[in-house]
């Protein structure tokens, strides 16, 4: 299975893997599954450090890499869906996962409730 994790728990599953399911912890460590954090996360995880929202104190690239998890780049082709999405969700990344989740078929792992109101299939 491949799967995109939104980027709450990509943070969880390296700092705070009790804050995951069970389900969510077994999915990330099953072998046969592809684990992407996509680069949509990382963009957002440096702006919102850059804003102070967020401290990030650890090179994200590398602790992915190290983790086990794929990075996954973000092309014009995943861009295409937003054009037509809903919004039920107004976060710009959060919009964007969801728009390569549908346009790559990919499952998406999030706790994130209004991702269930899209065409992804979520996890």
């Amino acid at each position: 299975m491949k799967i995109i994790i939104d980027t709450h728990i990509f943070l969880w599953a390296i700092a705070a893997p009790d804050r995951l399911s069970s389900k969510q912890r077994e999915a990330l460590e099953t072998l046969s599954n592809t684990i992407y954090v996509s680069a949509v996360s990382m963009i957002e995880l440096m702006i919102k450090s850059s804003l102070g929202k967020l401290s990030v104190d650890f090179d994200p690239v590398s602790i992915a890499k190290e983790s086990g998890f794929e990075l996954l780049s973000f092309s014009a082709e995943d861009a295409l869906p937003l054009d037509t999405m809903p919004l039920y969700h107004k976060d710009p990344f959060d919009r964007m996962l969801i728009a390569q989740a549908i346009n790559r078929k990919y499952k998406i792992m999030t706790n994130d409730k209004k991702f269930f109101d899209y065409a992804c299939k979520c996890f």
